[in-house]
């Protein structure tokens, strides 16, 4: 059934690690995670619209990062501080005035969560957020992961299910994702959700066919799993986009 999300200045957009080295070229690139830049440029034009509240993660990994294989980690050196590769897409309409979270800042400790040893909690309380809108990269890991810290903190979570991919690693990783935030209480929604979806994304910006045709794909797989029934203090960083 299709819902109908009304955009108040209560609500935030949270923006999850779209950042050069998890895009297309990039030292650890998500299928298909550059389409989803306009989609997201869409959603962030609906809630500067609405002067809704609109955050962005990063990953923000020291050199020596416990994740990465010279550590004895899972994955190749990625989104070190202060490096290109940790930069937002150039193509990503972020605001002037949005709020960015890094995460990850600890060589001791992996953290997936936006929550996870930095003040987003906190600047969510403060901003008298109501509710969190949820979309990026990747599904399996950094964005399955907050999901469920917000539902545990009962936030009102939407995951923006036309705005985040995964990785992937072992096949259906994605899909139980999926599986685990709806039934952790969150709820899911696309572009057409919205009221006056279609003038959401200029004519330039259009959402690709396939990417299309993969959320609706997505999406009855969702409804139909549905039916079928750490670490040392890290050191946070919270600022403002220059």
């Amino acid at each position: 059934m299709k819902k109908n999300y009304d955009i108040t200045n209560s609500d935030a957009l949270l923006i999850t690690d779209m950042q050069k080295d998890f895009l297309s070229g990039g030292a650890l690139p998500v299928e298909g995670g550059d389409e989803l830049i306009p989609v997201l440029n869409g959603y962030i034009k609906r809630f500067e619209d609405a002067k809704a509240h609109i955050f962005a993660s990063r990953d923000w990994h020291p050199q020596n990062h416990i994740s990465f294989k010279a550590q004895g980690g899972p994955w190749p050196p990625h989104c070190v501080q202060n490096t290109e590769g940790a930069k937002f897409s150039l193509d990503l309409k972020l605001p002037d005035h949005i709020v960015v979270i890094s995460k990850a800042t600890n060589p001791e400790h992996e953290s997936y969560s936006v929550f996870d040893g930095t003040s987003f909690a906190h600047e969510l309380k403060m901003c008298e957020v109501k509710r969190l809108f949820i979309g990026g990269l990747a599904t399996d890991y950094c964005v399955v992961n907050t999901v469920l810290d917000a539902r545990k903190l009962d936030f009102p979570t939407v995951v923006l299910t036309d705005a985040t991919l995964g990785i992937n690693v072992e096949p259906g990783d994605v899909d139980k994702a999926f599986v685990t935030m709806f039934k952790a209480g969150a709820q899911q929604a696309t572009n057409d959700d919205f009221p006056d979806a279609v003038d959401t994304l200029p004519i330039e910006e259009t959402i690709p066919d396939s990417l299309a045709e993969k959320t609706s794909e997505r999406a009855d797989e969702n409804k139909k799993a549905r039916m079928r029934s750490r670490g040392p203090t890290r050191q946070v960083r919270t600022e403002h986009k220059r």
